[in-house]
């Protein structure tokens, strides 16, 4: 990457900025891979996802101000997994999955003691689906709670829920509507809604 980095005249010039329709695309490979590709598939898919980690930290290696390379990035990792698994690094015990959890959100909320809300860290970037599904759970947290469908169509499968949202977004484009905006609408509200619970508590 080093080599690439001072050699490249494309490379040189690209910033953390046009990497990011990199990362994206990278992402979702390596979720395609998992899903419905080989083993080869998987192995090529993850290098790639790694080659934008290492593009990245030899961007940051750059910075004038701040400067941060692979070695930093891979430390700084380390020294938070250690802290997230005391079961593992430490004396804590843990012998469900559940029990790794309370550690790891504990360990989470003191690494985070500077933030004021349950949405704070949430990437905005998100697809607007599993935006909603973080942001619903982060709202749980919070007390707020938000209408579920009725029990006699709710869906009782992960297929099933593939055909009611498919019919969703169809219903959706059969009227005209964007179906990304509006779910992208309704979390704003829900996001509202979370912080005014936050405000009164």
């Amino acid at each position: 990457m080093r080599a690439v980095r001072e050699r490249c005249v494309w490379s040189q010039r690209i910033t953390h900025r046009d990497l990011v329709p990199y990362l994206i695309e990278e992402s979702h490979e390596v979720i395609d891979a998992v899903e419905d590709g080989s083993r080869a598939d998987l192995r090529e898919e993850l290098g790639d996802l790694l080659w934008q980690v290492l593009f990245h930290s030899a961007i940051a290696a750059q910075d004038e101000d701040d400067p941060f390379d692979i070695d930093d990035v891979a430390r700084t990792l380390t020294e938070k997994m250690v802290r997230r698994h005391p079961h593992v690094f430490a004396d804590a015990v843990a012998t469900t999955p559940e029990e790794v959890l309370v550690h790891w959100n504990a360990a989470k909320a003191a690494e985070k003691r500077a933030r004021t809300s349950v949405l704070d860290g949430v990437p905005r970037g998100m697809p607007s689906l599993a935006l909603a599904q973080k942001l619903l759970g982060r709202a749980a947290g919070a007390g707020v709670g938000t209408a579920a469908q009725d029990a006699a169509q709710e869906p009782s499968s992960e297929a099933e829920l593939g055909d009611a949202l498919l019919a969703l977004v169809a219903t959706a484009r059969s009227h005209g509507w964007d179906a990304e905006r509006a779910l992208r609408e309704r979390l704003r509200v829900l996001e509202d809604e979370v912080r005014a619970a936050e405000s009164v508590g």
